[in-house]
């Protein structure tokens, strides 16, 4: 099996390729903008640059049997860019099509498009999320994947390329991006946190388990034109992920109670909403369609995940 992987020099990129090419039976094309470079018979790659029309996809999809699309553009925590939805736009949806519609034509069997779990929306009150929930994308992020999701399913329908939507939560690990880097700095530095006054419920999904499930969605029959919500097992609080990263570092946990209502004030004073959503709401994610119908069982527990995470984190692996 050939895989075009792209945005393979990325977080969740270079993990699906180092997975992909520890399988004898897998050929991995990478692309990104930047370098990716593994030294393994079973890998080659090619290097995209940010021309404002889409990209030419003839070389790199030749031969390819799946291709698993997850360059974005991402969540930005300062965004300055002037026209943010129009980029978003471009990258996330123009692009998107552009290579759905060069695979489709080069014969690729299988098309699995890393989504979010922002498509659902930002937070959960008393039901987690399904696949049949109504979506209701907040951020542009979130809108512009419901967009080339939308696009995906209007394109290949009745064709011969079949649609895979993955729409995972916060995914997590010692060199992850964004918020959950914040997290890990600040809970590292021994800072106390306001944390003790949150009773949520946080659906995440570890690394490992992430590849994983995109794994087994190259080849399980059963997977084909579906969309999947994916996560760990376990949901669990803002707390209790502050508690399993400290245990990891080796570290007391140090909180220390302030009512949510406060911390959300003082976010919204700062500029910091999409925080305090991922700090302190719920967001519940309901996998069982992942698990029944694929029979996928996440490789990794939530808590020994995360302690790991912090761990890493804290001795510079990873």
């Amino acid at each position: 099996m050939r895989v075009l992987v792209t945005g393979s020099s990325g977080f969740v990129g270079a993990a699906l390729c180092k997975e992909l090419c520890s399988l004898s039976d897998v050929f991995v094309v990478g692309s990104s903008r930047s370098e990716c470079i593994l030294s393994v018979d079973n890998f080659t790659f090619f290097k995209f640059d940010d021309s404002s029309e889409p990209s030419n996809w003839e070389d790199a999809l030749r031969g390819v049997d799946v291709v698993v699309h997850l360059a974005a553009r991402a969540h930005v925590l300062s965004e300055t860019g002037h026209d943010p939805a129009a980029q978003f736009r471009k990258a996330n949806v123009i692009n998107t099509l552009a290579l759905a519609e060069q695979a489709l034509a080069a014969g690729v069997q299988r098309f699995i498009f890393i989504s979010s779990i922002g498509v659902n929306g930002a937070c959960t009150h008393e039901r987690a999320f399904t696949e049949l929930s109504v979506p209701d994308p907040h951020a542009l992020y979130a809108a512009s994947k419901w967009e080339a999701e939308q696009g995906l399913t209007a394109l290949l329908e009745g064709t011969s390329m079949e649609l895979v939507i993955i729409r995972p939560p916060l995914v997590y690990a010692a060199n992850a991006p964004g918020n959950f880097r914040r997290l890990l700095k600040i809970v590292s530095s021994g800072l106390p946190c306001p944390l003790s006054m949150v009773n949520n419920r946080r659906s995440l999904i570890a690394l490992e388990n992430l590849v994983d499930f995109i794994v087994t969605c190259l080849k399980h029959p059963l997977a084909a034109n579906q969309t999947f919500l994916v996560a760990d097992k376990q949901a669990v609080s803002t707390a209790q992920i502050v508690q399993r990263l400290a245990s990891g570092m080796g570290s007391r946990t140090r909180l220390f109670p302030v009512p949510p209502f406060i911390l959300k004030l003082g976010a919204a004073a700062v500029g910091q909403k999409s925080a305090y959503l991922q700090l302190c709401e719920s967001l519940e994610v309901d996998a069982t369609k992942a698990y029944s119908m694929l029979c996928w069982t996440p490789p990794v527990d939530i808590e020994c995940a995360l302690e790991k995470a912090g761990y890493q984190f804290k001795n510079g692996i990873g």
